[in-house]
Formats: C-alpha cells, sequence, structure tokens
C-alpha cells in the first residue's frame, strides 16, 4: 500500500483543489483532441468488404444497420488458434453497457475477427457478449485496416500499424476503426485508433485511476497482462502468460 503524507483537513482540501485544477485542464484538452479529431480528412471506402455473420453474409454497408456511423472493434483472434486474447476480451468485457446507448445515437458498433464465425461463436456465448460479432474471414478487411499481416509482410519486416513501419511477429493486432456512410451510399474510414488508442474504451482503468494503487501493473510486462484474465478465469492465476499486447 502507498504511504501518502497525512495532513489536515485543511491542507487536504488545498491540495486536492490544486489537483482539480489539473484535471480540468486535461477534460479540455480532451475535448479539444476530439474536436481536431472530428476536423481530420475522410479515406474513401472502395473495396466491397463482405462478413460473415449471425445473419448470413452481410457487406460493410449493411453492417451500418441503418445508422450513419460504425466503430469497428478489431478482436485479435487467428483461423484456428485456441489462443483467447486477454487484452481484447478486456476490452470487449466493456462493450454492451455503453452499446445500449450508442445505438441511440446513431452509431452501430461490431467486433471483427479473422476467425470464421463457427470459431467465435462459442467464446462469445461464454464470455456471455451481446455485441454483434463478425468474421472477415474470406476478406482483405482486416489487411487492409493494417491490423493483420501476411507471412510474407512478416518475414519481410514491413508490417504497418499504428501509422509505423518495423518488424513483427504478431499476425493479428487490436485497433478500432469508424467508418461514415453519405446520403449517397458512400462509406469513409474517418478515424483509427491502435495500441494503447483502446484504453479509452475500457472503463475499468478509470477505477482504478482514481485509486491509491492506481492499475498496480508492476509485474514482468508492466501492462494489463500482469493481471488481467478472462472474467470467468480469475480464480486460475497463471503467471506465464503471452504478451500479445506488447505493441
Amino acid at each position: 500500500m502507498p504511504s501518502n503524507k497525512v495532513v489536515s483537513r485543511e491542507d487536504w482540501f488545498q491540495a486536492h483543489k490544486a489537483h482539480l485544477a489539473r484535471e480540468k485542464e486535461l477534460t479540455r484538452f480532451r475535448e479539444r483532441i476530439a474536436a481536431e479529431r472530428r476536423e481530420l480528412p475522410w479515406l474513401k471506402i472502395r473495396k466491397d468488404y463482405v462478413f460473415e455473420t449471425e445473419q448470413g453474409p452481410k457487406n460493410l454497408a449493411e453492417l451500418f444497420a441503418n445508422r450513419s456511423q460504425l466503430i469497428v472493434y478489431h478482436f485479435m483472434m487467428t483461423p484456428g488458434s485456441d489462443h483467447r486474447c486477454e487484452g481484447c476480451s478486456f476490452l470487449a468485457d466493456h462493450i454492451d453497457g455503453a452499446n445500449q446507448h450508442l445505438r441511440h445515437h446513431d452509431v452501430s458498433l461490431v467486433v471483427v475477427a479473422r476467425a470464421p464465425l463457427a470459431e467465435l461463436l462459442p467464446y462469445k456465448q461464454r464470455m456471455g457478449w451481446k455485441f454483434d460479432w463478425v468474421s472477415s474471414y474470406a476478406s482483405d478487411f482486416n489487411f487492409d485496416m493494417q491490423v493483420s499481416f501476411t507471412d510474407k509482410q512478416i518475414a519481410a519486416g514491413d508490417t504497418t500499424y499504428n501509422f509505423e513501419t518495423r518488424p513483427r511477429t504478431s499476425k493479428d493486432l487490436p485497433g478500432t476503426s469508424v467508418f461514415c456512410k453519405d446520403e449517397n451510399g458512400d462509406i469513409f474510414l474517418t478515424f483509427t485508433s491502435r495500441a494503447r488508442g483502446g484504453e479509452a474504451q475500457i472503463g475499468t482503468y478509470d477505477y482504478l485511476d482514481m485509486t491509491p494503487k492506481g492499475r498496480d501493473e508492476n509485474g514482468p510486462y508492466q501492462n494489463l497482462m500482469d493481471w488481467v484474465r478472462l472474467h470467468d478465469e480469475y480464480q486460475d492465476r497463471h503467471a506465464d502468460k503471452p504478451n500479445c499486447c506488447d505493441d
């Protein structure tokens, strides 16, 4: 447990009041960044991507579900893999609560993975998730969004992720892609978030950041892999876990 200075009520009040000013600076700065984000240029999507869904094949336009905005979370789950990413699952645990409100504010949200739908749905059922999870197994979607990489790209060290090209060994990495569909039905990629950008969708971190111990990620990985488990495995705390989120 941290051993912070213990002070009088008046000193406590003044210290926390000063800190509140800094918190307000951060809030206003985040608002400015969000406004700048909304002004970023868009990229027109010209491919007709098709996804495997529980209702049958759907193209990207159909994933909007009659809304004009679409958020896609790229879940790390490669075809045939028996690994279930703790980091992606941690974020996915936070989706259903937000999604109850997003769908009423002109925003659809889907989760996409490269594994076939038959491999996704049993895990979705196990975790009790309600969001739409679709497979991009038969399309170039993940590769074009630069969250998945071919064996050739990995061998050549030619993998671009989060606007940085360098050698990587992971075939899939996490991220969020945001799209808009206009009145003519044209679709645009408006924003992407990769790597630690996903923390903004993890409300648990906001709670932890208010506590004395904070995130307390002081193990060998120095990140969520030190403590996060699939939410039905917390009774089985293995020390050695593959670090799937080091990018």
